[in-house]
């Protein structure tokens, strides 16, 4: 009896693993992209969630069409009732015509048991000015959505290459602190060979010491800054966590002080936005002829073809000797004439002809609104670019001053006074180059997106 029981157990447990192993094999293993900055906008626009949901609106106002174009196609049912009268209705003859006195009345109850009847009905609008403005409006409609789509992607792509190329800047950043480091290192090396030999304070060395620290904590900090920016970029780019990101791209300063002051001739109608009101003002212009066109009258096509049977018993099968079923079918035609609506159209036009007004009046904003933008983001590229080269320029003399204050303590011509403060103003100079170089990836950016050509 144990061993029959070790036997299931054993049985158990080689199921438990096979059910395991199943489950390992379906879980997709940890992907490895190493993406350029357009490999990882295209990635962004097939995977980000919010582009998904933005080109589902366009699918979304792709069916709103077709339910639009229903109206203007023959609409067609069929139905089928049987009826089994428990009861025939009774009605109430008059008395005299059977030669009773004036003021009574004769039970009778007309009709059968059995009846049945099913039949097809048609109907098609010949014209209604509101359906014919609905089908006007369906291509409108849909580039409406699919600008507010791009929208949505210019502004992901903004983002991306934003976060893509200041991470690509922040390996520049690891570099000079590394070189940093390698140069305070050797500085503490050297500095405590000396106090060995007398010529310099125990106070010396433990300054370096605590700068070395501190530039290895700002290493630290910065390691983790650049990992939460690739998980942000992630994100962004509806990356799994789980899966390995590699930036391919590097970008200097000179690649990003490259001129693109041409696009200072830009066209209001290069960007997306101003793009979508021009069809949202078209859209109110059909809402207007859309209540326009309500106060004339509509006309329809309607068809109906029925079939009728009654019995006294249940035998709607038979045919031929008094077992019929009868036909009725008509077509017609419907005219509705609108007369009055309480003022109810003519509110509606005010009000569709309001809309357009403030539409339009939007669109002259947001002419002054682009020719600011442009203004703003082609100042802070240039103020941007300027600060960068200042800044490196900045950096690398405060390079030198640092090793020739160096060379100077080593030949003991130099205190260690100076060579902190030529390390401090090195360490400033250094971070004020990377912000710059920030700096200036946001403008070049923001001055793609401002005149439409991002």
């Amino acid at each position: 009896m144990m061993k029959k029981n070790n036997w299931y157990i054993a049985q158990l447990l080689v199921a438990v693993l096979v059910s395991s192993s199943g489950v390992a094999q379906t879980t997709p293993p940890p992907a490895v992209n190493s993406f350029s900055v357009a490999q990882a906008v295209d990635y962004g626009m097939k995977n980000s969630s919010q582009v998904k949901n933005a080109l589902l609106d366009v699918l979304i106002q792709d069916q709103y069409n077709k339910d639009v174009t229903s109206a203007a196609l023959p609409q067609i049912s069929a139905s089928g009732n049987l009826t089994d009268y428990l009861n025939i209705p009774t009605n109430l003859l008059p008395g005299e015509l059977a030669g009773q006195p004036a003021g009574t009345f004769i039970p009778v109850q007309f009709g059968t048991k059995y009846n049945a009847n099913g039949g097809i009905t048609l109907n098609q609008i010949l014209f209604d000015g509101q359906v014919f403005v609905g089908l006007q409006a369906r291509k409108t409609s849909i580039e409406a959505r699919q600008k507010a789509a791009e929208i949505t992607q210019e502004n992901i792509k903004a983002n991306i290459m934003k976060i893509y190329y200041q991470l690509a800047v922040s390996k520049t950043q690891i570099d000079l602190l590394d070189a940093n480091i390698q140069r305070l290192q050797k500085l503490e090396h050297d500095t405590r060979e000396i106090y060995k030999n007398g010529f310099a304070e125990k106070l010396d060395v433990d300054k370096l010491v605590v700068q070395l620290a501190n530039l290895q904590t700002e290493k630290l900090k910065a390691l983790n800054s650049v990992k939460n920016g690739y998980s942000g970029l992630k994100v962004l780019l509806g990356m799994p966590m789980r899966d390995s990101l590699v930036l391919t791209d590097s970008l200097s300063d000179s690649q990003i002080s490259e001129s693109i002051l041409e696009t200072a001739n830009y066209s209001y109608t290069d960007r997306k936005d101003f793009q979508a009101l021009l069809l949202s003002n078209k859209l109110n212009q059909y809402n207007i002829k859309r209540y326009q066109l309500s106060k004339i009258p509509t006309l329809s096509l309607n068809a109906n073809y029925s079939k009728q049977a009654q019995r006294t018993s249940f035998n709607f099968f038979k045919s031929g000797n008094g077992y019929d079923w009868f036909t009725t079918s008509y077509v017609g035609l419907s005219v509705s004439i609108p007369i009055f609506k309480g003022f109810s159209t003519r509110a509606k036009i005010a009000q569709a002809r309001l809309e357009l007004q403030q539409t339009e009046n939007q669109l002259e904003n947001l002419k002054i609104s682009i020719d600011n933008d442009v203004d703003v983001a082609k100042n802070n590229f240039v103020t941007a670019t300027a600060t960068m080269d200042y800044q490196k320029k900045n950096m690398l003399l405060a390079e030198q001053v640092y090793e020739q204050t160096k060379k100077k303590y080593e030949v003991g011509t130099g205190s260690s006074t100076e060579i902190n403060t030529a390390q401090v103003d090195l360490k400033a100079a250094q971070t004020n180059y990377i912000n710059a170089m920030y700096d200036a990836i946001i403008a070049r950016v923001d001055l793609l997106k401002a005149t439409g050509k991002l």
